[in-house]
This record gives structure tokens, C-alpha cells and sequence, in this order.
């Protein structure tokens, strides 16, 4: 006799609550790229900065390959930018449902965004640590991760309930 299928499990409110939230928070980190994205076409229209693909490279070599430094790939450049993005709003998602909202979240995220983008360019060996780049440059990464978290935290504090938001543990003892 075949054994029966298990069913599946059923998830919590919470869990419920959580996955909702991780949802639409990747929602809102997309408009946080969208945001992003916009403030940089700007700035490089004021600057004449040119494209950096080395987010499209780092993706090249997460998927085997070994792009050369003059490689621009648009389509890996676009995909990583945009996944990064919502993958990064889904946990502010989350951190909104669970009571970690406003600025303080914000800040926290703007450099969630920052420390995930170069640890994903340095550990590929695509991107060179900040501390190398030129003082301008740190600035504008610094600006417009500031953008993505700040337009992405609009969102999801706006559109997110702290609906599993706790009070246990409110004291470190």
C-alpha cells in the first residue's frame, strides 16, 4: 500500500504575517531601486559619471564565469541591482512588521545596502574596497544607498502594519 502524502504544514498567523510583509517589502525595495536608479541618472547627468558594471561582473563571476575589467554587462548589471534590491526590502518588510520601522531602521538599512553590495564585489574579487576609491565616490554610493533605504522605508512603513511587533524580551535580562 502506497504510503499517504504528508499534508503540508499550515503556517502560523505569524509566520503568515512575516511572509506577507517579506512580500511587499520586496515590493518596496524595488521602488527603493526605482528611486535609486533615478537619483543616479541625475547625478550622472551633473557629473558625466559613466556606468559602473562591476555589480554585472560580480554576478558573472557568482555564476562561473571570469569577465575581464572592460566587461559591461548590462543585463547581469540590471539583474543583480534589481534582486539586490528586493531581496534587501523584503527583510525591511519584515522589520517593519516586527516593529522596527522610521528612521533608525532607515539608517540601519542604508548601510545593510552598503556593507551586502561590497561584500558581494569584494569577496568576487569584481570591486576593490572603498577605503581605495576616491573620496567623491564614496560619497555618491553613500548618497544613493541613503536614497534606496530611505524611499524603500517609506514604503514599507507605510504600506506594512507592525502587526508582529512583540514586547517580550524588552530587557536584556
Amino acid at each position: 500500500m502506497p504510503m499517504p502524502m504528508p499534508r503540508p504544514r499550515q503556517l502560523t498567523r505569524r509566520q503568515q504575517t512575516l511572509a506577507t510583509a517579506a512580500g511587499r517589502g520586496a515590493l518596496a525595495g524595488v521602488a527603493g531601486v526605482l528611486a535609486m536608479t533615478a537619483g543616479e541618472k541625475v547625478e550622472q547627468r551633473i557629473t558625466r559619471r559613466k556606468n559602473s558594471y562591476v555589480p554585472g561582473r560580480a554576478l558573472l563571476v557568482i555564476a562561473g564565469q571570469e569577465p575581464p575589467d572592460s566587461a559591461t554587462p548590462t543585463v547581469a548589471n540590471h539583474a543583480l541591482h534589481w534582486a539586490t534590491g528586493a531581496l534587501l526590502g523584503s527583510l525591511r518588510g519584515v522589520w517593519a512588521a516586527t516593529g522596527i520601522r522610521g528612521a533608525p531602521a532607515t539608517a540601519t538599512h542604508a548601510v545593510v545596502r552598503l556593507a551586502f553590495d561590497q561584500t558581494v564585489e569584494n569577496t568576487t574579487g569584481a570591486g576593490a574596497p572603498p577605503s581605495t576609491w576616491p573620496t567623491q565616490e564614496r560619497v555618491l554610493d553613500l548618497a544613493l544607498k541613503s536614497l534606496y533605504a530611505v524611499a524603500t522605508g517609506l514604503v514599507a512603513d507605510r504600506w506594512i502594519a507592525p502587526a508582529a511587533e512583540t514586547r517580550r524580551g524588552a530587557h536584556s535580562h
